[in-house]
């Protein structure tokens, strides 16, 4: 488990620094969360002083109650979860595709498609032509891959997976799951590009994941039937036979035995798959995006200076220290706070040094260099825990890329805890160049009796 800790220093400039690296004999929460408190311990920092927790998506730290994050919201309330939004959506369709069997084995047999795609060099160059074109488009132009692979004289065991491959293909059931997966994927496809900006504008994209909600649920409740219009007359239109929907839907091989429901076909496909897909995407979307963190983040979206200070906004600005922050700052210090921003509107967005910042770590850099953050002592402390909130996954994966060059095949039996004071010096190169051996020599000995003492 890789520690990295992300903060604001004494001159302003936001740091997200690699502090250390932890062996753990499981990954559950309560494992993780002892030794983050152990490591924590260990160098004299408080968790109740940690703001803007960040988690990867493992299933069993998901949830507002569950896991590694409940057990830090037990010891500090105002730890918040913010998950890497570059990585939030993508999670979520991935989840959600895993949770609807039919959806599952969709992707597998699409995976064996492809498989047998790449194993003709001449075809797999004919499907690339095609990749321009739409989802639906791009099936058409597979199943005549495939129908030329079992045509040129490939290996029979290649004419066999072509064959069902494209048999495949021809199901209802691929068709209706391929139609389901374009239309959930054209609703978040906009959301997707939105958070992989590097620049992000939170209020407009915490928006838009509500929007994106609220057209998901639109689908859900009143689109059935001009989605399964649309299937109908794909079906038609390319010859694929479209099962009697107010027939009986038999699960297996049909046997009385195997048959848990008496229900239609139509049921099954409405409610089984569709209506499970989308509830799904919904619960992930609402799991990985709570209102709680939206608030937060579009509410510390007020302080942003960029377009110069379009989204200041007083009472916003003492709602988050007040409801988020409530350890923070103290009754008297938010009614400070208040007299503070409104000197500081008049003040700050005309200064000839700070009018012209485009981002919060910029603002932050400039007060200081003003000799502003100790005028406005409270906003400077409220801007501070907002640049902790977003959080990164990039420098923890960095961190393992580094620990494959450090511990080679040559270095197999290198102990842990070298491990980890390697790794710090080999990815902080630029602070390892001002260490002075003697004082670490000795910081060495003194961090080796306090883990000595806490083991």
């Amino acid at each position: 488990m890789a520690i990295v800790l992300r903060f604001v220093d004494n001159d302003g400039f936001l740091r997200e620094r690699f502090f250390d690296i932890v062996w753990v004999e499981d990954t559950t929460a309560s494992t993780l969360q002892k030794e983050i408190k152990k490591v924590l311990d260990l160098h004299e920092l408080c968790i109740d002083k940690m703001r803007g927790q960040g988690y990867d998506g493992a299933s069993n730290m998901r949830g507002a109650w569950n896991g590694l994050q409940a057990l830090f919201l037990r010891d500090c309330p105002y730890a918040y979860y913010v998950h890497c939004f570059a990585h939030q959506l993508q999670l979520a369709l991935v989840s959600a595709s895993k949770e609807v069997a039919t959806i599952w084995l969709f992707f597998s047999s699409l995976n064996s498609i492809v498989n047998v795609i790449r194993a003709s060099p001449k075809r797999h160059t004919e499907l690339q032509v095609a990749q321009s074109m739409n989802i639906v488009e791009l099936l058409i132009a597979v199943c005549t891959v495939l129908e030329n692979i079992k045509e040129d004289g490939s290996t029979g065991s290649l004419r066999g997976e072509a064959t069902g491959g494209y048999n495949a293909i021809r199901q209802f059931e691929f068709v209706f799951i391929l139609h389901l997966l374009k239309e959930i994927m054209g609703l978040t496809d906009i959301l997707c590009r939105e958070l992989q900006h590097k620049s992000q504008d939170i209020v407009n994209a915490m928006n838009l994941v509500g929007t994106t909600k609220d057209v998901l649920g639109k689908l859900r409740l009143n689109g059935w039937e001009t989605f399964i219009g649309k299937v109908d007359l794909f079906c038609k239109k390319h010859d694929i036979d479209m099962p009697d929907m107010n027939a009986q839907y038999k699960v297996g091989t049909g046997r009385s035995c195997q048959q848990k429901d008496n229900i239609t076909v139509e049921h099954h496909y409405h409610f089984d798959i569709f209506n499970d897909a989308i509830d799904f995407q919904l619960a992930e979307l609402n799991s990985r995006f709570s209102e709680g963190a939206m608030e937060l983040l579009i509410l510390s979206s007020a302080l942003d200076p960029s377009d110069s200070f379009k989204s200041f906004n007083i009472d916003k600005i003492c709602s988050l220290a007040e409801r988020f922050y409530p350890q923070d700052f103290t009754p008297k210090e938010l009614h400070i706070l208040g007299c503070q921003l409104k000197l500081y509107e008049a003040d700050v967005p005309h200064h000839p040094v700070l009018q012209n910042v485009s981002t919060l770590s910029e603002l932050c850099r400039g007060l200081v260099a003003t000799k502003r953050s100790k005028r406005y002592h409270l906003i400077d402390r409220l801007i501070r825990l907002v640049l902790t909130l977003p959080v990164s996954t990039a420098t923890t994966e960095r961190a393992f890329s580094a620990m494959k060059l450090v511990k080679t095949a040559l270095r197999n039996k290198m102990e842990n805890d070298f491990l980890a004071d390697s790794m710090v010096v080999y990815i902080e190169k630029e602070l390892a160049d001002n260490i002075n051996s003697d004082v670490i020599t000795k910081d060495f000995n003194s961090l080796k009796d306090r883990r000595a003492q806490l083991q």
